[in-house]
């Protein structure tokens, strides 16, 4: 299993269009990942890329955790698992045959002992493989958007994927209010047109069901004097 590329633009675009139909891609870590490299997930969620370059989230035994296109691949069909494959140990060297030892029937001769020095060995720890930090899933980003659309302005709240108020009708007063908070050039100036045009359309038409309304009084007070 190749597993030290990382996943293309192109795959990554395949991996949205599969959770869009409702399925869940198989992944597996490259060794960009860490001390998980060879392992396989499966991809649940890709969040936005420019918030994150880590917008991947690929849930693998419990942890549901995002990671880059670098640190995944697309896993080849039928991988459920790592394969690793057992390295054969060696095979233990038969004992060498002892020699043989030649007593001397000689006396000895006592000798003033001397201690053979110490030597100390200090082992070094080993050297441990840097690991990948993973880093813990954040929440999603929040959305809220004021639009405004044959003549009526709603209001839509989203956090990622999830739509957590879809759009309702506000009052102008109300809108106008939302806007003024955003500090931008050009912005509260088109509010304030839009505003302007529907006042002046509100105004024609009052005008003329007041004119309506005139000319049913008048023709109310003729048939009132007919009696």
């Amino acid at each position: 299993m190749d597993a030290g590329q990382g996943l293309s633009t192109s795959e990554v675009q395949s991996i949205r269009e599969a959770l869009a139909a409702g399925r869940k891609p198989r992944v597996v870590f490259t060794a960009a990942a860490g001390q998980i490299a060879g392992q396989v997930g499966q991809v649940i969620e890709l969040t936005d890329p420019e918030v994150s370059d880590e917008f991947v989230v690929v849930r693998f035994g419990r942890d549901e955790l995002p990671f880059s296109p670098a640190d995944l691949a697309v896993a080849p069909k039928g991988v459920t698992r790592r394969m690793v494959e057992p390295k054969p140990e060696p095979e233990p060297e038969p004992p060498a045959a002892p020699a043989p030892e030649f007593v001397l029937d000689t006396p000895r001769v006592p000798a003033q002992r001397q201690e053979e020095p110490k030597v100390e060995q200090t082992e070094k720890p080993p050297a441990r493989r840097a690991v990948k930090a993973v880093k813990p899933k954040g929440p999603a980003g929040l959305t809220v958007t004021l639009a405004y659309a044959d003549g009526e302005w709603t209001v839509a709240a989203q956090q990622g994927s999830k739509a957590l108020a879809k759009p309702y009708v506000v009052k102008p007063a109300e809108a106008l209010k939302m806007v003024a908070l955003v500090d931008v050039p050009g912005v509260q100036e088109a509010v304030e047109q839009i505003l302007g045009t529907e006042r002046a359309e509100a105004e024609q038409q009052a005008e003329k069901l007041r004119a309506e309304l005139a000319e049913i009084e008048a023709r109310l007070a003729e048939l009132r004097e007919a009696r």
